[in-house]
């Protein structure tokens, strides 16, 4: 029996999330199905995060356990031959018995795409929210700095998640703007549910005027969210890297 760790990308647009889903096609079904088809064996694809409807990833990861004679550097490309074009495995990698995708993970990095300007590009409105009006990035990008460290989070989660604890560590968080295109990029050792679509919204209303930099430790404090600002539509948001130590 081989521990193989998948790494994925995959366009979510027209998926129901990550997660096998009964009313609704999950990502998370169609590599199944994938591996059925190659390995002829029922397996379960064990993913790293779970990320919502419509949400995108370059480096979404996941293990499976199979028994097969096939090359760990050939099964992206037997797997990829027959799922759909919106799902391709970028990487297979052997890894020991006791690895677990999630729990052995030591940061995740996302970044959320805001396309910024007058009027909307078509071919960008699956992978970008749009916004009009004026932006201020260094604002913006001040504000993120708020969010490094490790504290209570709990004014940016959703309810429904199931989280036992709404404590996490963010490493890193900047906010850059690239031709028309503002991303917010932020990495850390875990996050709740809409976590980073929530810090988004705040810091598009940091962006607009409606609030200021600091404000965002006042938020994180307050535990309220209430307080932080919307949760931002989900096709900006890319799952971009999981890492694991060696």
């Amino acid at each position: 029996m081989k521990h193989i760790l998948l790494t994925i990308a995959y366009d979510g647009t027209n998926y129901n999330g990550w997660q096998r889903q009964p009313n609704g096609m999950g990502i998370q079904e169609k590599i199944e199905e994938a591996c059925y088809k190659i390995f002829r064996q029922n397996l379960k694809v064990i993913g790293a995060s779970r990320t919502d409807t419509g949400v995108h990833a370059l480096g979404q990861r996941a293990l499976i356990h199979v028994d097969t004679n096939i090359p760990e550097d050939r099964i992206p490309y037997a797997l990829n031959s027959v799922l759909p074009e919106d799902i391709v495995i970028r990487d297979a990698k052997e890894v020991c018995e006791d690895f677990h995708p999630r729990y052995s993970a030591i940061n995740k990095t996302y970044y959320y795409q805001i396309l910024n300007g007058r009027f909307p590009i078509p071919q960008y409105r699956k992978i970008s929210a749009f916004i009009s009006s004026h932006l201020d990035i260094d604002a913006m990008h001040e504000a993120a700095q708020y969010f490094v460290g490790t504290h209570d989070f709990a004014a940016f989660c959703s309810t429904g998640g199931s989280a036992k604890t709404t404590v996490r560590t963010i490493y890193r968080a900047s906010v850059q703007k690239e031709g028309p295109f503002v991303t917010f990029k932020v990495t850390g050792n875990g996050f709740l549910y809409n976590m980073v679509r929530i810090m988004t919204g705040t810091l598009i209303e940091i962006g607009l005027g409606k609030k200021e930099p600091s404000d965002i430790k006042q938020i994180i404090l307050s535990k309220d969210r209430n307080l932080a600002g919307k949760t931002a539509p989900p096709q900006g948001l890319t799952l971009i890297e999981i890492q694991y130590e060696e």
